[in-house]
């Protein structure tokens, strides 16, 4: 079975931070610029939180609130469910379903190494279905 490790070897740890403090907007430009739909938000070296689109959309949009006054630690998310790296992807899928979440903080040893999405966890489940279907072609035909 595949697991979280599995896809940070496909994908790698390349993880977009922001502070709390930093603006909204400035948050949105990043995410905009990185085709990404969210940034995890770091004060120094500890994790606070995430900041989504969905967060945005939710807490900013809806309240007529303003992206370029309003700071992400104000209306990041917090207490998300984190897993390992040696979480399996059912595992995650199950996670991200019952929580109603597509991204989940990555932690090893109390310490944050890392991200997960929904589509990552979409994408290395084909992979391992490919790569199965494969192997039974090749039995079949040997």
């Amino acid at each position: 079975m595949k697991t979280v490790a599995d896809i940070f070897k496909r994908k790698g740890r390349n993880n977009i931070t922001v502070m709390p403090d930093t603006f909204v907007l400035e948050a949105l430009k990043i995410m905009a610029e990185k085709n990404i739909g969210s940034v995890v938000v770091m004060d120094n070296e500890k994790y606070c939180g995430l900041f989504t689109e969905r967060d945005y959309a939710r807490k900013v949009i809806l309240h007529g609130k303003s992206s370029s006054e309003l700071q992400v630690g104000e209306i990041m998310s917090e207490y998300l469910p984190i897993v390992t790296p040696l979480h399996n992807l059912e595992e995650c899928m199950e996670i991200m379903t019952n929580h109603n979440i597509r991204y989940l903080p990555v932690f090893e040893n109390d310490d944050y190494i890392g991200i997960i999405s929904i589509i990552d966890v979409v994408k290395e489940t084909m992979l391992a279905q490919k790569d199965t279907i494969e192997q039974l072609q090749n039995y079949i035909q040997s």
